[in-house]
């Protein structure tokens, strides 16, 4: 597999019937899903989850993604999806990277960035990330140097 960047985290990811539209490749919404579930998985390797968030009233949400389709995807499909965090100020803002790879050929079939900021789940308001959050993301950053 050629990586756009070393150490990779990776889901895999099953193509289902469900994920196909009426164009006969996967729908472009689906990605995004993708891209949150591989975040999830990446984050509760890194220590953090659902019931951390709740405890700690803090969560790292979405404001912004960007996601580049390069091929199709189609039934049946087995696919690896990788992220990266690759820029945080451990306070407030996380960067993720993504890539979605067909190992059947190797063809990466999307590039994608998502932006979180720290929010306090009882106001919604931006907040300093707890010391979890920022000592786990901390030491994924750290990987990508």
């Amino acid at each position: 597999m050629h990586w756009d960047k070393p150490y990779p985290f990776c889901a895999n990811i099953q193509v289902e019937p469900k994920h196909i539209d009426s164009l006969g490749h996967v729908n472009n919404v689906v990605y995004v899903s993708w891209l949150e579930h591989c975040a999830w998985q990446h984050a509760n390797s890194l220590g953090i989850d659902l019931n951390d968030y709740h405890r700690l009233n803090r969560a790292m949400v979405v404001v912004r993604h960007e996601l580049n389709y390069l091929a199709s995807a189609f039934a049946e499909d087995q696919l690896i999806m990788a992220t990266w965090i690759t820029q945080s100020d451990l306070r407030l803002k996380l960067r993720r990277q993504f890539q979605l790879i067909r190992p059947a050929d190797g063809c990466t079939l999307l590039r994608a960035a998502t932006d979180f900021v720290c929010i306090e789940l009882s106001s919604g308001t931006p907040k300093r990330m707890p010391p979890l959050f920022a000592e786990a993301y901390g030491k994924a950053l750290q990987l990508q140097a």
